[in-house]
């Protein structure tokens, strides 16, 4: 299972890496993701395995396909 682990941190790294390149604090991010602040910031600390739908409106957010998203996770 430490495996699965990994790839939470490291999207939750790339999310945060991304969400900062735009200037967005957590909270308005999460808002315009349409999330729970909470929510993002634990998806953020790799403590949640997210949903491919959630997956896809953070994507949608930054401007990215998943794809993009995903790259170097």
């Amino acid at each position: 299972m430490q495996q699965a682990a990994d790839i939470l941190v490291r999207f939750g790294e790339r999310v945060r890496e991304l969400r900062k390149k735009r200037d967005l604090s957590q909270e308005a991010f999460a808002a315009e993701c349409g999330m729970d602040r909470t929510y993002m910031g634990g998806i953020e600390r790799g403590e949640r395995n997210v949903a491919l739908r959630n997956i896809q409106r953070i994507a949608e957010t930054l401007d990215l396909t998943v794809a993009q998203l995903m790259r170097g996770v």
